[in-house]
């Protein structure tokens, strides 16, 4: 009879760790390997494209090696005469560069140059997995440098991010950044990749985050580099003493809302937040454009020339 317990306990046990490895590979595939992910809605093209004319004759591709040796893609939107002063958007999850026109144009009518990178792993950046921001910060850090570079030393610099841009620009604002970095907005992001990881497991597939969350955040950091909960916005944000606008809708579903006062909580600067009542996840902008517009002028007018 003891015997017989043992050998089911086993039998159990072999299976257990059978799904939860099943369990972690599905939720590595389906949250940080790159590729088209089917809860994505990905924008129509011909829109995209007619909403870019305002750069016809303006832009132009540049890229940089990042540190760990990918090539890396960005547009560069420049004002006929060269400005000092830019902005760097950041887009959000399995998007591009390309999907932030709005944002881009809305930057370039304010006189700014405008650099819209694709984050590792996105649109034409070399890499096989999504960064969330974490990884993308050293890249930020080389992709102001660029701007420096191109534009010279006496310039003024933004960072904007949309999503996990948003929490890309936040990430980047807890390293050490030039003097030229002035400023940064950050629309609908998240507090940490566990946080968000979490949430997405429970509102999906009404799982609860442990034991995947840990255990998919180890096989992470093993095979990419970093975990779930070294990437977190909230403790970057501690180490920030930039202005911060933060931007979020209050019917958001993707990101929670609430996630936007811990994110002001957290940051040592001077911060703003802004609601937008009726707007989801990262439609703050098409829920009240001239708001948005207006919103993002007044802030920058107070630490840009």
């Amino acid at each position: 009879m003891k015997k017989r317990i043992i050998i089911i306990f086993s039998v159990l046990f072999v299976c257990l760790l059978i799904g939860l490895g099943y369990g972690v590979h599905y939720l590595f595939d389906f949250a940080v390997v790159s590729g088209e992910k089917e809860f994505i809605k990905q924008e129509n093209t011909v829109k995209l494209e007619q909403k870019w004319k305002f750069s016809d004759n303006h832009l132009e591709k540049i890229k940089i090696k990042s540190n760990d040796d990918l090539s890396l893609s960005a547009r560069l939107i420049s004002q006929e005469k060269q400005s000092k002063k830019v902005a760097i958007v950041a887009h959000g999850y399995m998007s591009e560069g390309y999907a932030m026109p709005d944002y881009a144009n809305m930057f370039y009518e304010m006189g700014y140059d405008v650099l819209v990178p694709d984050n590792r792993g996105h649109g034409e950046s070399e890499g096989k997995y999504v960064g969330f921001g974490w990884q993308d910060r050293m890249d930020y850090q080389q992709w102001i440098e660029k701007m420096i570079q191109l534009n010279g030393e006496d310039i003024d610099i933004v960072l904007f991010g949309v999503s996990m841009g948003a929490s890309t620009v936040m990430m980047t604002s807890g390293e050490t950044l030039p003097h030229q970095v002035k400023a940064i907005i950050a629309d609908c992001g998240y507090t940490s990749v566990a946080d968000e990881l979490s949430y997405q497991l429970n509102d999906m597939f009404n799982l609860p985050s442990f034991p995947l969350i840990p255990l998919t955040s180890l096989y992470t950091k093993v095979l990419v580099g970093y975990s779930f909960y070294e990437a977190s916005t909230v403790e970057q944000l501690k180490k920030n003493k930039l202005p911060l606008l933060l931007i979020h809708g209050d019917q958001d579903d993707f990101v929670p809302t609430e996630f936007v006062y811990t994110l002001r909580d957290a940051t040592k600067g001077s911060k703003q937040v802004e609601i937008f009542k009726g707007a989801n996840h990262a439609t703050s902008f098409k829920t009240d454009s001239k708001r948005y517009k207006k919103l993002v002028k007044s802030f920058l007018s107070d630490y840009l020339n």
